[in-house]
C-alpha cells in the first residue's frame, strides 16, 4: 500500500450486514453483474469479520483491522498502526503513526469524508457522533438510513457531488456505509410484505438492487483518477439459522464476510 498511498484516491464501501454465503450465491449466478466484474476472478474472498455487528467492526476497521482471510495466517495487513511486536505489519503495509487510519490519511494530504448509513453513522446523539467524528466531513440524512427503499441511489448521489466539490489535485479518501441490507429489507424483494419480514431471500435481492446502482459510485470514484476500493461486509446476519435471528452473536453466518480489493482505472 505505501505506493498507492500519496497517489491514487481511496475507496471503502462496507456493505452493512451482507452475508458470504449471499453475496457468492449471487456473484455465481451472474446477479450481481457490476459488482462481479470488478471481484478478483468474479468471485468474493471468504473472510471473517473484526466484530459481529457496526460498531465494533468499523472500530477495528479503522484501526487498521479489516476482515482476515478465512484461512490459517498470519495474513500481512494492508494499513497498520505502528506499534511494536504486530505479525501482521509487513513490508508493503501502509504504517501510520496516528490513532487510526481516518486521522491517517488524514495527516497525509487526504480529505477524509464519511457517507453515513446505518444508525451508528446518523450524528444523533453521542454514540452516533463516535464513527463520522473520525472524519474531517461527514453526511447523514434520513435518505440514507436503513428504513429508505433508496438509500444507496441517495448514498450515491452525495458521493458524486463530494468528488465534483473537490479541487482536481486533492486526494481523496471515501467511506460509504450501505445500509440497504440492513434490516429491514423486505421492501426490496417484490411481492414482500411488512408482515412477513426480511428473509434470506430479502437481503439477496437488496444486494442486487446495492449493484443496479453501484457503477455510478465506482465511476465518480474514478474520475478523477485512478481509485483503490476495498469492498466488503462489516458481519453477516441470520434469518433463522439455527435458531438465531440478527447478529451480534456467534455464528457462522455471522463472522463469515465477503470481501475484495481492486482498482478502478480512470476513463479514458
Amino acid at each position: 500500500m505505501n505506493e498507492v498511498v500519496g497517489r491514487d484516491d481511496l475507496l471503502l464501501l462496507t456493505l452493512d450486514t451482507l452475508r458470504h454465503d449471499v453475496a457468492a450465491e449471487l456473484a455465481a449466478a451472474g446477479r450481481i453483474p457490476h459488482l462481479a466484474r470488478h471481484l478478483p476472478g468474479g468471485a468474493w474472498e471468504r473472510r471473517h469479520a473484526p466484530g459481529s455487528f457496526t460498531y465494533a467492526s468499523h472500530q477495528a476497521m479503522f484501526a487498521g483491522f479489516l476482515p482476515t482471510p478465512a484461512a490459517p495466517g498470519p495474513h500481512p495487513r494492508l494499513f497498520a498502526a505502528r506499534f511494536a511486536g504486530s505479525e501482521t505489519t509487513a513490508g508493503r503495509t501502509y504504517v501510520f503513526d496516528t490513532p487510526d487510519l481516518v486521522s491517517g490519511l488524514a495527516a497525509a494530504g487526504y480529505r477524509t469524508v464519511c457517507i453515513g448509513g446505518v444508525g451508528f453513522f446518523n450524528k444523533q446523539g453521542a454514540l452516533g457522533d463516535v464513527l463520522p467524528g473520525m472524519f474531517q466531513e461527514s453526511h447523514w440524512e434520513p435518505a440514507f438510513g436503513v428504513a429508505s427503499p433508496t438509500s444507496f441511489e441517495a448514498q450515491v448521489e452525495r458521493a458524486e457531488q463530494v468528488v465534483c466539490a473537490l479541487p482536481r489535485d486533492q486526494r481523496l479518501f471515501l467511506f460509504l456505509n450501505a445500509s440497504a441490507l440492513h434490516q429491514p429489507n423486505w421492501f426490496h424483494l417484490p411481492g414482500a410484505t411488512r408482515e412477513a419480514g426480511d428473509t434470506r431471500a430479502s437481503h439477496a435481492a437488496a444486494l442486487e438492487y446495492i449493484d443496479r446502482h453501484i457503477g455510478r459510485l465506482f465511476a465518480a470514484m474514478s474520475s478523477r483518477r485512478r481509485c483503490f476500493a476495498i469492498v466488503c461486509s462489516d458481519h453477516g446476519t441470520t434469518y433463522g439459522d439455527d435458531g438465531y435471528t440478527g447478529h451480534r452473536l456467534a455464528h457462522e453466518a455471522v463472522w463469515t464476510v465477503p470481501y475484495a480489493h481492486f482498482f478502478l482505472e480512470p476513463s479514458a
